[in-house]
């Protein structure tokens, strides 16, 4: 499970671009921002084939299932 694994979560330095820019972020830790949104009860979390996906306040966050990196993130329309 996603949770169990939360201290694990990472991402690389091209991911933190990628997720300030597609979440229009202007925060320094972009990897504390996710796990946020990613512990927060509300969120829906499910997996499909190697990545988890996390769901919440018009987010999609995803994350590879086997080595926990924040592959990207999207503003859901």
């Amino acid at each position: 499970m996603l949770l169990d694994n939360i201290d694990k979560i990472h991402t690389t330095e091209m991911g933190v671009g990628r997720i300030k820019k597609n979440l229009q972020l202007d925060t320094a830790d972009v990897v504390e921002y996710c796990k946020n949104k990613i512990l927060d009860k509300d969120c829906h979390i499910y997996r499909q084939g190697k990545n988890w996906y996390c769901e919440i306040d018009n987010i999609k966050i995803t994350v590879n299932a086997h080595s926990y990196t924040i592959i990207t993130a999207h503003i859901l329309k």
